[in-house]
C-alpha cells in the first residue's frame, strides 16, 4: 500500500527542489595536468584534534575565538597566494565525484593551483606561476620595478613595503596597505581577538591580543611584537601576522598572513632550557667579523613547546613547519630578541612518518639507525635559535639595509640554509664546551642528514628544499657525505662534518652580513641542483610520505 498521500508527495518534492537549489553547484573545470591521486599519496594525513581536557569552559571559548580569528587570515592568504584557486576550491564544494574531491583536497594542501612538489608547475590549467603571486602585478619584472623606482624614487618605500599590495594604475605603480586591501576580513579578525582577550585570565596575553587587533587595522606590528616576545610561559599563544615572505619570489619582501593557535606543553617546554642560556655565547663564537654579530647579551630567548590544534594561512599550506622563530622585524631582534616556538604534534608526526623512514631507505643502515627523534628535535631547536643570531642588518655600499631587501628573492632559501648550518655549528660548539655529550655527535649528524633527504623532496621551488639541496651538494663536495656506488646508499664522514659545516656557515653568514645579492645568487646557482643519483634514489621512496596533510577539528573554513 502507498503510504504517501498526494499532498505529502508534493511536499517532499518541493523540499527536495529547495534543497537542490540551495546546494552549491559543481563547477566545470579542465582536466588536471597530473594524477592527483598519486600526488595526494605523497602526503600523510594526520589529525590535529582540539582536546578540552583540563580546560575550563571559559578557556574553551577563548580557543574557539582565536580559531575564528585565524579563519579570517586563512581567507586573506588564498587571496594573496592564488585567488583563482580559491574560486575553484569553493566551486568544487558541490562536486561529488571522488576525482573532484581529490582535486579540492590538493588545492587545500598547496593553497594554490601550483604543485609545490613539482617546482610550482600548474596542476590544473596552463597559467604559469606569477613570482609575485597576487601581491604584485602579474607579468611585472624586477627590471621594470627597478626602472620605475629609479624614475620615481619617492615611491620606493611604498613599493618595497612588506605590507602593501602593489598594483598598476595606468602607467603608475601604487602600494595599497594591507589593512586597506584586506579590511573586510581584518576587521572581524580583530573583533574576534578582542573577544578572546575578554575571555583570558592572563592579563599580559589579553593585552597582547588587543595590541595585535590594533595592529591588524594599522599594519604597525611593533608594539604587539614587543608584547608578544615579553609573554612569560603563556598557557595559550598564537602566531597571527603577515610574517613570512615565502610567496614573494620577485622582491622577496612581501609578507603573507599566517596563524597558529597553540596550547602549552609544559613538560616538553621545560626541556628546552638547556639550549636557551647559550645564545649570546654562540653569537660571539660565529665565524664572522665582530661588527656583524651584535651582542645578544640580555636579549630574551623565550622558547615554547606547544600543541597546535589549528593553523591557517602560510602555516597551513605547503611545507608543514614544525617550528618557528619570530618576529622577523630586525628592530625586535636588536632590541629584544625573538621567540622560538615548536609545534610538538607536527614535530612528532614529521619524524615518525618521514624523517626516520627516508633515512632508512637512503642512508647506510648502521648510520640511518643513529638518527633519532631527540637528535632531530635538537637540530630543529638550534635551527630556530639560529634564525635569531648572526647579522641583524646588511652592510652594503648603499648603507645599512634589511637583509631581505638587500638579498631579494634568494633570501628565504639563504636564511633557511643559514639557520640549518649555523644550528649545526652551534651544536658542535655546545659539544666542545661539554654542554651536550660528545658521544651524541653521530646521532646529531645522522639526524641532520636524514632531515636533508626529507626536505630536498620539495625541490628548489620551496625555500627549505632549495636551501638543503645546496647544503647537501656543498657537504658532498667537501667529502662529508659520499655515495657508496655498490649499494647506492649515502655515507657520512663524521670526522669531516664539523669543518665542512663551519666553512659553509662562514660563507652564508658573510653573504647576509654584506647583503651581496649577486654572491648569493651565484652560490645557489652553483649548488642548488639535484644530482641524478639522488633524484633516482628519491624516486624509489614512494612508500615514504613527503609531508603532512593536517586535519583539524575545526574544519577548513574559507570565507
Amino acid at each position: 500500500m502507498n503510504i504517501f498521500s498526494s499532498a505529502s508527495v508534493v511536499a517532499v518534492f518541493a523540499l527536495a527542489t529547495t534543497l537542490s537549489a540551495q546546494a552549491p553547484a559543481c563547477v566545470s573545470h579542465p582536466q588536471p595536468n597530473e594524477n592527483i591521486g598519486v600526488q595526494l599519496a605523497k602526503f600523510r594525513r594526520i589529525d590535529t584534534p582540539f582536546s578540552t581536557a583540563g580546560l575550563s569552559s571559559r578557556e574553551v571559548k577563548l580557543v574557539r575565538k582565536l580559531v575564528e580569528a585565524g579563519q579570517y587570515l586563512e581567507s586573506i592568504y588564498w587571496r594573496q597566494s592564488d585567488p583563482e584557486a580559491l574560486t575553484l576550491y569553493n566551486g568544487l564544494a558541490g562536486c561529488t565525484k571522488p576525482a573532484d574531491q581529490q582535486l579540492r583536497r590538493f588545492l587545500m594542501i598547496n593553497g594554490s593551483r601550483y604543485d609545490l612538489l613539482n617546482e610550482n608547475k600548474p596542476f590544473i590549467g596552463n597559467e604559469p606561476l606569477s613570482p609575485g603571486r597576487a601581491l604584485l602585478p602579474k607579468g611585472i619584472t624586477q627590471k621594470e620595478i627597478d626602472a620605475y623606482v629609479a624614475a620615481h624614487p619617492e615611491k620606493k618605500t611604498e613599493i618595497y613595503n612588506p605590507l602593501t599590495v602593489v598594483k598598476r594604475q595606468g602607467s603608475a605603480l601604487v602600494g595599497v596597505p594591507y589593512h586597506v586591501e584586506y579590511k573586510q576580513w581584518l576587521e572581524p579578525a580583530a573583533k574576534a581577538l578582542r573577544d578572546a582577550a575578554a575571555l583570558s585570565d592572563d592579563k599580559a596575553f589579553a593585552n597582547f591580543l588587543r595590541l595585535r587587533a590594533d595592529a591588524l587595522l594599522s599594519d604597525n606590528y611593533y608594539a604587539s611584537d614587543i608584547a608578544w616576545v615579553d609573554l612569560v610561559n603563556p598557557k595559550f599563544d598564537i602566531i597571527f601576522a603577515p610574517y613570512e615572505t615565502y610567496l614573494d619570489d620577485l622582491l622577496g619582501v612581501k609578507g603573507s598572513y599566517g596563524a597558529a593557535v597553540m596550547i602549552r606543553n609544559e613538560p616538553e617546554s621545560k626541556k628546552l632550557a638547556t639550549f636557551e642560556k647559550y645564545v649570546a655565547d654562540i653569537q660571539q663564537a660565529l665565524p664572522l667579523a665582530p661588527e656583524d654579530k651584535p651582542s645578544n647579551v640580555g636579549h630574551k630567548t623565550p622558547m615554547e613547546m606547544m600543541d597546535t590544534p589549528f593553523r591557517a594561512g602560510d602555516l597551513r599550506h605547503g611545507y608543514q613547519a614544525v617550528a618557528d622563530n619570530l618576529p622577523n622585524d630586525p628592530r625586535i631582534h636588536e632590541e629584544k630578541g625573538t621567540k622560538k616556538i615548536f609545534f610538538k604534534n607536527f614535530m612528532d608526526a614529521r619524524v615518525k612518518y618521514s624523517v626516520l623512514p627516508i633515512g632508512l631507505m637512503l642512508m647506510r643502515p648502521d648510520q640511518a639507525r643513529l638518527a633519532s627523534t631527540d637528535g632531530y628535535l635538537s637540530n630543529v631547536v638550534m635551527h630556530e635559535l639560529s634564525h635569531g643570531i648572526g647579522p641583524a642588518f646588511a652592510r652594503t655600499p648603499k648603507g645599512r639595509l634589511k637583509i631581505t631587501e638587500a638579498i631579494g628573492p634568494t633570501y628565504s632559501a639563504l636564511e633557511e640554509a643559514k639557520a640549518d648550518i649555523v644550528g649545526m655549528f652551534a651544536i658542535a660548539w655546545l659539544m666542545d664546551h661539554n654542554d651536550l655529550p660528545k658521544a651524541r655527535a653521530s646521532e646529531f649528524y645522522a639526524s641532520y642528514v636524514a632531515g636533508i633527504f626529507r626536505s630536498v623532496r620539495f625541490g628548489v621551488a620551496e625555500a627549505h628544499g632549495r636551501g638543503e639541496m645546496m647544503e647537501f651538494n656543498y657537504l658532498t663536495e667537501k667529502g662529508a657525505i659520499t655515495r657508496d656506488a655498490s649499494t647506492g646508499r649515502y655515507v657520512i664522514d663524521f670526522a669531516k662534518m664539523p669543518g665542512a659545516i663551519a666553512s659553509l656557515a662562514k660563507e652564508l653568514l658573510e653573504i647576509e652580513a654584506t647583503g651581496d645579492r649577486q654572491r648569493a645568487e651565484r652560490w645557489f646557482a652553483k649548488y642548488d641542483q639535484m644530482p641524478a643519483a639522488l633524484k633516482a634514489s628519491l624516486a624509489r621512496a614512494t612508500s615514504v610520505p613527503v609531508d603532512l596533510d593536517p586535519y583539524t577539528s575545526f574544519g577548513d573554513r574559507v570565507r
